[in-house]
């Protein structure tokens, strides 16, 4: 029996798009909605690369430099904290470089950035079937059970954005800040 390689954790890459892009719809088809997955390469990599991204991403490479895992990611806010955090939006290991620590390793990486930039929050969602719940507590991650999540989307969104715009508050043409790049890890 061979050792698996352990991978690489890196800063995605313009040319690891397409296969981030891929996992993400692998992701997709593993939590049971392929047909909610809509990601194209232009998408991610317009978020990815933009001049003020505020999508950011890291993989996890073979021995080869061949994306195996990834997590992308952007900046959340505390205001009781008064410090941002980071949001983990998705986080993906193939299967068969599943073992290898790959999945620790990119949360280790995104620990590394809160606490170099002195942010107090890493944090993500899971689906609750999700057998990753046994590792994310070996990792000491605590399930957050009392707050409740809320999503406006669709007709509801478009209904409620409606009426600021009935009232005349509708939201200025100048964009806020936008984080900096942020990558580097």
């Amino acid at each position: 029996m061979t050792n698996p390689v352990i991978p690489t954790i890196r800063p995605v890459r313009p040319e690891d798009v397409p296969a981030v892009v891929a996992m993400v719809h692998e992701l997709a088809e593993y939590e049971r909605a392929p047909d909610q997955c809509h990601l194209t390469t232009d998408q991610l990599t317009s978020a990815l690369f933009a001049t003020a991204p505020a999508l950011f991403g890291h993989v996890a490479v073979d021995g080869h430099d061949e994306p195996v895992g990834f997590a992308l990611w952007f900046l959340n806010f505390s205001t009781w904290a008064a410090v941002h955090g980071i949001y983990l939006e998705d986080l993906y290991v193939r299967p068969a470089a599943r073992g290898t620590g790959a999945g620790r390793l990119l949360l280790a990486t995104l620990a590394d950035i809160c606490v170099r930039r002195g942010y107090r929050r890493l944090e993500w969602w899971m689906i609750d079937w999700n057998p990753a719940a046994g590792f994310y507590a070996s990792i000491g991650a605590e399930q957050m059970s009392e707050w409740v999540p809320y999503r406006l989307s669709g007709d509801a969104l478009r209904e409620l954005a409606g009426q600021a715009t009935a009232a005349g508050t509708r939201a200025g043409d100048r964009p806020g800040r936008v984080p900096d790049r942020g990558d580097e890890a």
